[in-house]
């Protein structure tokens, strides 16, 4: 007994508490439980170094170097000799190093998206998975640093977990981002009013349209089917989808850098040309519009929209700066 309350005073205060709280409400107890693991990953975490642009690159070079030696050796089906074993040993122990040195990384990006709807600790497990994934896919020959490259995958992984959440049809992120925004908003005006906000004051509040706020709350409520219809023509959602999802990083960083090379394009074009391309296709804030809701905010016919994209078009299609990625465009 005596050594028993020995013990007992040696607890902290703080493993008291834990105790009595796991007798009196178990369930309680269990998310209490999660929150110190979280405590005590980020606190081991906090005294991890990070790594110089130099050290990063060495390191780099070694884990692919040893990668590639794997693969060599596996493919050749040749015996490994001491300086194979050498060239593989430093390459996995520098991929450890890499992955360990960049943890914060992914906490970083993780505490973006913490009042998103998913808990912060499920948030950094899936950012790790990114990590982990970028590790195994770097190319230093190609030029980017480790973690810029790690970035794309951590924020995907993260990304997912959020958009994949309880739905049938996955949403694309941004749209997801922007539904999410819409509900936040309605339930601070409700918050705030004592009612439920009407569609038309939640457009005001978000400068959108009456029918972009319907939009979005049937979204929100509702699986969407990929053959739902959708623009001018007989579109289905499937067509306008982009699978951003199946693209390596790389191919992501060049769609930005082809992005940009629109927008400065798009600079030499008269000022309703570029409007009317912005506005159809989302170009700066990735909301596609009808030809009848451009025509409303230009003050012009559907028609003569349309006049006006096909012509705006056929001149981006032989523009110099843009044949270079479409060669083959007629």
């Amino acid at each position: 007994m005596r050594r028993n309350g020995t013990e007992r005073k040696r607890l902290e205060p703080r493993a008291l508490a834990a105790r009595r709280l796991r007798a009196t409400d178990p369930k309680k107890y269990a998310v209490t439980r999660v929150d110190e693991n979280l405590d005590r990953y980020l606190g081991d975490i906090s005294r991890i170094p990070l790594l110089q642009q130099p050290e990063e690159s060495k390191l780099a070079k070694a884990m692919f170097e040893g990668r590639r030696r794997s693969t060599r050796i596996k493919l050749t089906n040749r015996a490994t000799t001491d300086q194979d074993e050498k060239i593989i040993q430093t390459g996995e122990e520098s991929r450890r190093k890499l992955i360990q040195a960049n943890t914060r990384l992914v906490l970083s990006i993780a505490k973006k998206y913490r009042n998103w709807g998913v808990p912060l600790n499920d948030l950094i497990q899936e950012g790790n998975l990114g990590l982990i994934h970028a590790a195994d896919k770097f190319d230093y020959t190609r030029g980017f640093r480790f973690s810029t490259y790690a970035t794309w995958w951590i924020r995907q992984s993260v990304t997912r977990a959020i958009a994949g959440q309880e739905r049938l049809i996955r949403l694309p992120f941004h749209l997801w981002e922007k539904i999410n925004k819409t509900t936040q908003r309605a339930r601070l005006l409700e918050q705030d009013r004592g009612r439920e906000p009407t569609d038309g004051e939640l457009a005001h509040e978000e400068g959108i349209t009456v029918k972009k706020i319907r939009q979005r709350k049937r979204y929100a409520q509702h699986p969407l089917s990929l053959d739902m219809p959708v623009g001018e023509d007989d579109s289905v959602l499937q067509d306008i989808l982009a699978d951003t999802s199946a693209l390596e990083p790389f191919e992501l960083a060049q769609q930005k850098i082809i992005r940009q090379e629109l927008r400065e394009v798009l600079s030499g074009f008269p000022n309703r040309d570029q409007r009317v391309l912005e506005l159809r296709f989302g170009l700066r804030d990735g909301s596609f519009r009808t030809l009848e809701e451009v025509g409303q905010e230009l003050g012009l016919t559907r028609e003569r929209i349309r006049q006006i994209e096909s012509e705006a078009l056929q001149k981006l299609r032989h523009h110099p700066r843009i044949i270079r990625y479409h060669p083959n465009n007629p």
